[in-house]
């Protein structure tokens, strides 16, 4: 084996190393974006403008293994430092298993991320009218969503 092979994520099936965590890049989450341009989820569960720090922030809390990459996304069309960047999250150990029990997939993951991010006391506390009315709108939604 040559030291390139090592470096090659599928020639490894250990999900514990860090080639084999799963990417996540915010414009997943954003319900800015159409599903063309790179959004995984529902656009009423989606998050505005999400960035790569609070979903690193909003993982760690939940004991996640995070890294950050510098990477950008490749249908990202805006090169702004907020849209740069990716979260790789260690989904599964060593031995195959969840890394947490009541992430199964993907998409359990990035649901969760995109619920938790307006939670987050950096999006909560903003100063300026409008950003807070629009914070405080988004969560009556996620309420309503939730009793259903």
């Amino acid at each position: 084996i040559t030291l390139q092979n090592i470096k090659m994520a599928h020639l490894t099936q250990n999900p514990a190393e860090k080639e084999r965590f799963i990417c996540i890049y915010p414009a997943y989450l954003n319900s800015k974006k159409t599903i063309a341009e790179g959004r995984r989820i529902p656009v009423e569960k989606a998050v505005e403008n999400p960035t790569c720090t609070e979903m690193r922030d909003v993982l760690t809390a939940a004991g996640f293994n995070v890294l950050v990459e510098n990477k950008m996304y490749t249908r990202e069309l805006n090169r702004d430092v907020q849209f740069r960047g990716r979260v790789r999250v260690q989904l599964k150990r060593e031995d195959g298993s969840l890394y947490l029990e009541k992430f199964e997939s993907r998409k359990d993951l990035m649901l969760y991320v995109a619920e938790m991010i307006p939670k987050l006391k950096t999006r909560t506390q903003k100063t300026g009218g409008g950003d807070q009315n629009a914070q405080q709108g988004e969560g009556g939604k996620k309420g309503k969503k939730k009793k259903k």
